[in-house]
């Protein structure tokens, strides 16, 4: 082992969204109905928390308490931890479990049932309803770019990295050394503006 070279970490800037785009994906939940509001918490459990897909679809009913804010997910090999999501996210949430207490399966204990005839959502199901919404959007997404996302909005706006670590279920700081180049190029950029009075 001494002799092998670790591997080489791709340096590219991670991908995230622009303004317009998330206004534009929230923008594709016009109107009410079961799957407009299901549909909605999840793209804004997913953009404020940026939890894995499999830690989304795996969510239950008790994981989930709206007054604190707070979801407990599973992630791999079993770990637990709890994650804090917003108010937007919060009121989303709640508006989704009043649709669902009327859905056919409502007394199933995963949070996320498919249409009104169908039984709990999938991993692949989440994912497929993510990229549709993008679609309608013009947006290029995925479950993974709001991990991205979370990730490069935390570090950008001065969150601490040991907090981040926590709330993404790093143990490892490899992944973080790749968001924080990606958000200090975002400060960089910025202080730019600021310092050579660009017009």
């Amino acid at each position: 082992m001494a002799g092998l070279k670790p591997p080489k970490v791709d340096d590219k800037l991670v991908p995230v969204f622009t303004e317009a785009e998330l206004a534009g994906l929230l923008a594709t939940f016009k109107g009410g109905g079961y799957e407009a509001r299901r549909d909605r918490a999840i793209l804004t459990m997913f953009k404020d928390t940026g939890v894995r897909l499999s830690e989304l679809a795996g969510l239950t009913l008790k994981a989930v308490r709206i007054k604190a804010r707070e979801a407990d997910v599973t992630s791999k090999g079993n770990k637990h931890r709890t994650v804090k999501f917003g108010y937007d996210t919060a009121q989303a949430l709640d508006r989704y479990l009043r649709e669902r207490a009327r859905h056919r399966m409502a007394d199933r204990p995963v949070l996320w049932l498919g249409s009104r005839s169908g039984g709990p959502m999938t991993p692949s199901g989440v994912y497929q309803m993510v990229c549709r919404r993008g679609e309608q959007a013009g947006v290029e997404v995925n479950p993974h770019k709001f991990r991205h996302d979370f990730s490069h909005a935390w570090l950008d706006k001065g969150g601490a990295e040991g907090d981040l670590m926590e709330l993404n279920g790093w143990t490892s700081p490899q992944m973080l050394r790749r968001y924080g180049r990606s958000a200090a190029s975002s400060r960089a950029r910025r202080s730019y503006d600021r310092v050579m009075d660009a017009q």
